[in-house]
């Protein structure tokens, strides 16, 4: 039986929530990978704190991408099969690391942590006091974009200040 039409409380369409969550599915695999790439390319100021802190984002963003997974196939659909599906599912879509410059890495995934904010705080909305299972996951996944997003604005604050 497929999922088309199925609810799981009064105003809430599976399908469209499937839908969500593999273009956040989508965008969780593109940010990890923005962020394992741009850790091993990482050069200039602060490269080796830089660099670690990206591979750090790309194992939490990896994690979220299993957490989504999970949840997809417990909602009884299917997870983003094909990894070219990511780039034309996700949202927030991939910051190729051209220039490695640490302060151009640090700008891109700040650019990237906003959107995932933006998409997850309307995802939120739209399970709220519809389906508990899903607001936490979200919740979760969310505060760790925050966290994500707060860290980096940090690292970037403190190239500005001159090194004595």
């Amino acid at each position: 039986m497929g999922t088309k039409g199925r609810q799981l409380v009064t105003g809430l369409e599976l399908d469209d929530l499937i839908k969500s969550l593999n273009q956040a599915l989508a965008d969780e695999w593109l940010a990890y990978y923005q962020y394992w790439v741009g850790s091993k390319v990482a050069k200039g100021r602060m490269r080796g704190i830089v660099a670690e802190e990206l591979e750090e984002h790309a194992k939490e963003e990896l994690g979220h991408a299993e957490l989504l997974a999970e949840r997809i196939i417990q909602l009884g659909g299917s997870p983003l099969l094909n990894p070219a599906q990511w780039m034309k599912e996700g949202v927030c879509g991939y910051d190729e690391p051209t220039d490695p410059n640490t302060k151009k890495l640090l700008a891109q995934n700040i650019k990237g942590e906003q959107c995932a904010i933006g998409f997850y705080s309307k995802l939120l909305a739209k399970v709220k006091d519809k389906d508990v299972v899903t607001y936490d996951l979200i919740l979760g996944i969310l505060k760790d974009e925050i966290k994500h997003e707060e860290d980096l604005e940090s690292m970037l604050e403190d190239m500005k200040t001159p090194v004595v």
